[in-house]
C-alpha cells in the first residue's frame, strides 16, 4: 500500500512539473516591456515599478523595464546629488534600455558623462553628436535577447536641446556649435539606425523617443518622425508629459505604429507586451497600483534621510500659494504671468540692484505652497543649479528677448518671460514674425510686434517711463539665459557681462526672503501684479445696452431724416 502511494505521490509530481514546464512553454514568446517617461525624480515610482516587474515575472518569461528620459532633474533631491540617487535607484530596479532626454543635460555633459559611467545599462542616443566625428557620443542603439527574439532599442533626444539646454555646453570658445542633435537631418539618421538594427538581425524596432507629441515644434514631434521613416514597430515617448495609452500614425509605407507615453512624474507606468507576433499596450495608474518593492523602498528611505537635514531647513513663512500650474497641472508659468513669476523675477533685479529682472517659465519647475517655507521647496522652484548673472543690454536687445518669448503665446513656451522693472501690453492678435534659424535659435523680428508700451521702472523716480530703443539697461537673470543664450536668445551674445559672482539661483531666493522679505512672503504677492497686460487689438464694439440702443436708433433716423431733407432743399434750389 506505502509504495502504490509512493508512486501515485511520484506520478502526481511528474504531471505537476510537466503541466508547470507547459505553462511557462506557452508564456515563452511573451515578452513585457514596463516604460516610464519624464520621472523627473519622483522617486517612490521606482519602487513601484520595481515591484511590477517582478510580479510579471510570475506570469511571463520575459519581463525589462525601459526609461525614455527626463529622469535625473525635477527636485531638490536631483539637484543636491546632480543625479547621483536617481542613477542609484535605475540600477537597482534594473534597466534593460535607457533613452536620454533633453534634462539629462542640465548638469552639463562632463557631468552626464560621470553619470552614465555609473549605469548598469549604458543609455542609447542616436543622434547627439559632435561635428566631424563619425560616431555618435553614446551608443545609438542597443540589442536585447529575449528568448529567440531579439529587439533593438535606438535612442532619440529632442533636437531642440541645443537651445533649452545649456547652449554654452554644446559650443566652443568662439561660440560655433561643435555638437549636434541632427534637427536639419533628424529622420535620415534615425533611419539610418533603423536599418543598422535590422542588419544586426534585430525583430523589432523600439524607438525611445524623447520628442513629444503636443505643444513641441512640429518637424521634431513622435507623430513627424514615424510619418518620414519605416520600420518601426513601437515607439515609446516622451517630452511632452502626454497620457497616451495608444495612438496609432502611419510611417512612410503606410504601416501603422504605436505611439504611447506615460505621462510625467510616475503617474502611470506603461505596459508593451509582445506575444505571437502582435503588440498591445496600456498604461498601469501608480494611484490604483500600491505594491511596492521592500529593497527599493529601503533604498529610497535612506537617500531621503541623507538629504532631508539640508532639505528640510526652514527658511520664513509664506501667507499665500505661489502658483506654478492650475489644478489640472497646465502649466501657467510658460504662457501666463504668474504670481510665483512676480516673485522670482523681482528676486532677480532686487537682490542684484539692476533695472530689470526676468526669469524664463521653462525655469520655474514648482509653485511654493502657503505655510513654511523649506530649502526644499525653493530648490524645486530652481533645481538647475543655474548661476546669477547681470549684464549690460540695450532697449532693443530686451524687446527681441521678450518678443522671441511671446513667439508661441498663448501656447506654452519655456521662454516666455516673468518680468520685473519692466511692464507691457500683450496684443494677442498680431502673429508672432519671429524669425529662427535652423536651430531654433532667434534671427530676428521681421514685422510688427506683438508687445507695445513698453515701460522700464525709472529706480530714482519710482515710476515707469517708456524704454529707450539705444539706451543701456543692467538686466538680471541666470548663467543659462544671459551667458548661454538658453531658448535661442541670440540677441544677448554680445551683452556686456557686469557680474557672474557664482551665485547660484536658489540662493538668490533665500537671500530675498530671508533678507529683503524678512522671512515673510506676504499678501503683496496674493495675485499677480499687471506687469503684462494681455489686449485684443481686433476686438469688437462692446455689446450696447437696450436704451442706448433706442437712443443710437433714433440718432440715426434723425441723421437720416436730416440727409434727405438737404438732398430735396438741393433739388428745390435747382428747380426754382
Amino acid at each position: 500500500m506505502k509504495k502504490k502511494i509512493v508512486s501515485f505521490v511520484l506520478v502526481l509530481c511528474f504531471v505537476m512539473s510537466f503541466l508547470s514546464l507547459a505553462t511557462i512553454a506557452e508564456s515563452n514568446d511573451e515578452i513585457v516591456i514596463l516604460y516610464e517617461n519624464d520621472v523627473h525624480c519622483a522617486v517612490d515610482g521606482y519602487a513601484k515599478i520595481a515591484a511590477l516587474k517582478k510580479e510579471m515575472a510570475e506570469k511571463s518569461a520575459h519581463v525589462c523595464a525601459v526609461s525614455i528620459g527626463d529622469f535625473i532633474q525635477g527636485s531638490s533631491l536631483g539637484a543636491i546629488s546632480q543625479g547621483d540617487y536617481i542613477v542609484e535607484l535605475i540600477n537597482l530596479v534594473g534597466y534593460d534600455a535607457v533613452a536620454l532626454g533633453n534634462h539629462e543635460f542640465d548638469y552639463k555633459l562632463p557631468r552626464l558623462k560621470e553619470l552614465v559611467d555609473t549605469m548598469s545599462t549604458k543609455p542609447v542616443c542616436s543622434n547627439f553628436q559632435k561635428i566631424g566625428e563619425s560616431e555618435t557620443v553614446f551608443d545609438p542603439f542597443s540589442i536585447v535577447t529575449y528568448g529567440d527574439t531579439d529587439i533593438a532599442y535606438i535612442g532619440v533626444t529632442t533636437p531642440d536641446t541645443l537651445t533649452s539646454s545649456s547652449p554654452a555646453q554644446f559650443k566652443d570658445e568662439n561660440g560655433d556649435y561643435i555638437y549636434t542633435f541632427h534637427g536639419d537631418d533628424l529622420y535620415e539618421t534615425v533611419q539610418k539606425n533603423i536599418n543598422a538594427a535590422k542588419t544586426a538581425g534585430a525583430d523589432y524596432i523600439i524607438v525611445l523617443s524623447h520628442l513629444g507629441t503636443e505643444d513641441v515644434f512640429e518637424k521634431w514631434s513622435a507623430q513627424t518622425l514615424v510619418k518620414n521613416t519605416e520600420g518601426i514597430d513601437v515607439l515609446l515617448d516622451g517630452h511632452s508629459h502626454s497620457v497616451l495609452e495608444k495612438m496609432t500614425v502611419e510611417d512612410k509605407l503606410g504601416n501603422d505604429v504605436i505611439i504611447t507615453s506615460t505621462g510625467t512624474n510616475f503617474e502611470n507606468i506603461g505596459k508593451l507586451t509582445i506575444s505571437g507576433g502582435t503588440v498591445k499596450t496600456e498604461l498601469i495608474s501608480t494611484e490604483t497600483y500600491t505594491k511596492t518593492d521592500t529593497e527599493v523602498s529601503d533604498c529610497i528611505k535612506r537617500i531621503n534621510d541623507e538629504y532631508s537635514v539640508l532639505g528640510e531647513r526652514k527658511i520664513g513663512i509664506s501667507k499665500v500659494d505661489l502658483i506654478a500650474s492650475d489644478k489640472d497641472g497646465n502649466r501657467l508659468v510658460r504662457h501666463t504671468e504668474t504670481n510665483l513669476g512676480d516673485f522670482c523675477a523681482d528676486a532677480f533685479r532686487i537682490i542684484t540692484d539692476a533695472d530689470i529682472g526676468l526669469i524664463n517659465g521653462g525655469g520655474m519647475r514648482a509653485g511654493i505652497p502657503k505655510g513654511d517655507v523649506t530649502f526644499n521647496d525653493i530648490l524645486n522652484v530652481y533645481p538647475f543649479n543655474n548661476r546669477v548673472c547681470v549684464v549690460e543690454v540695450t532697449g532693443q536687445q530686451i524687446l527681441d528677448l521678450l518678443e522671441l518669448g511671446l513667439m508661441f503665446y498663448p501656447d506654452e513656451n519655456g521662454s516666455f518671460q516673468h518680468v520685473s522693472g519692466i511692464t507691457f501690453d500683450l496684443d494677442k492678435s498680431v502673429q508672432t514674425s519671429v524669425k529662427l534659424d535652423s536651430d531654433m535659435a532667434f534671427v530676428s523680428v521681421d514685422g510688427e510686434y506683438r508687445m507695445s508700451n513698453v515701460k522700464v521702472l525709472n529706480k530714482n523716480t519710482d515710476n515707469y517711463e517708456p524704454i529707450g530703443l539705444s539706451k543701456k539697461y543692467t538686466l538680471a537673470s541666470h548663467n543659462y539665459l544671459l551667458l548661454e543664450q538658453g531658448g535661442g536668445a541670440t540677441m544677448l551674445a554680445d551683452a556686456n557681462v557686469l557680474s557672474d559672482s557664482g551665485m547660484l539661483d536658489v540662493e538668490l531666493l533665500e537671500v530675498y526672503i530671508t533678507d529683503h522679505l524678512n522671512g515673510v512672503i506676504g499678501d503683496e504677492y496674493k495675485e499677480t501684479q499687471g506687469r503684462i497686460n494681455v489686449i485684443d487689438g481686433k476686438e469688437k464694439i462692446p455689446e450696447t445696452s437696450d436704451a442706448n440702443l433706442s437712443v443710437l436708433i433714433i440718432l440715426i433716423g434723425f441723421a437720416a431724416v436730416m440727409v434727405l431733407a438737404t438732398v430735396l432743399s438741393n433739388r428745390m434750389q435747382k428747380t426754382f
